[in-house]
């Protein structure tokens, strides 16, 4: 019988990599830094064998789509902020077998589902910049999920619940990472630069403190209900659907457990950012 053993939320920014590695930043992202290096030690020792990335810069059209590949190795610059990720070296082993048991649990749901064992098929910063630091010594296998852009939150959730089947028939002890932002309303290009540390809007600022508030809390049906509106009036990053997929591997409204922020909420370049780590569901 396999378990969700870990489940959070996590953040990916550049700028990680950028006070990791450039040293007129160095320092700027050391709480994020930390909240991932704590990720993976409590990781290692709930005994995870692989962490499953719902990746929002893998980012999809149509259907769902798993990287089966049973080697993840390369070096990454970003097309989109070079200046920021450049030069990520990374090596890590897949798991072909639950992502392709997790394409099957997909389908069977009657979503559209296709696990990929394609050498070209490179990892997107969504994962590479978490693993770097969470998956230290490449103690865990590693399966990205890409995130479709177009998919509701209902198909969210009920890509979260089959995934959460999958990994119950798979065996495996398995870490389920939501790699997104909490708001992701990038600033202008003109004043990009100067927003670096900041959240674009005191409305996106007090909506993502709100939400932390409410996860806190254990409210669930509360910030389900609110997360469709959530997802448009805030810009979520691929209308956070990794977020959807989470709480539906999680249990939904049906979620009992409680949350715990390990990285304190902060901006960068407009966006709302975290580390928050939730109780594991019950094993069935």
């Amino acid at each position: 019988m396999g378990s969700i053993v870990q489940a959070a939320k996590i953040t990916h920014v550049p700028s990680i990599w950028m006070s990791h590695t450039i040293e007129q930043f160095h320092g700027i992202r050391q709480s994020a830094i930390d909240g991932l290096d704590e990720l993976g030690r409590r990781a290692q020792a709930s005994g995870v064998e692989t962490f499953l990335v719902f990746d929002v810069h893998w980012i999809v059209n149509q259907g769902f789509h798993i990287n089966a590949k049973a080697r993840h190795e390369g070096c990454f610059t970003s097309h989109e902020l070079p200046h920021m990720l450049a030069d990520l070296d990374y090596g890590y082993d897949g798991d072909p077998d639950l992502a392709n048991a997790i394409a099957e649990s997909v389908d069977k749901a009657g979503l559209r589902a296709m696990a990929h064992d394609t050498p070209n098929l490179a990892c997107e910063y969504g994962t590479l910049v978490p693993m770097h630091f969470m998956n230290e010594g490449s103690f865990a296998r590693v399966v990205p999920v890409a995130a479709n852009q177009y998919a509701s939150i209902d198909e969210g959730r009920r890509m979260g619940e089959a995934i959460a089947r999958a990994i119950a028939d798979s065996g495996r002890k398995v870490s389920v990472l939501a790699s997104g932002s909490l708001s992701h309303a990038f600033w202008p290009n003109a004043v990009s630069a100067d927003g670096l540390n900041k959240v674009n809007g005191e409305f996106n600022r007090q909506v993502d403190l709100r939400v932390l508030d409410l996860w806190q809390q254990g409210a669930w049906p509360e910030f389900l209900d609110m997360l469709p509106a959530y997802a448009e009036r805030c810009y979520g990053e691929c209308a956070m659907v990794d977020t959807a997929m989470l709480f539906g591997a999680l249990g939904w409204a049906d979620y009992q457990g409680t949350a715990e922020i390990i990285t304190p909420y902060f901006g960068s370049s407009g966006t709302g950012q975290c580390n928050v780590v939730f109780d594991p569901p019950p094993v069935p």
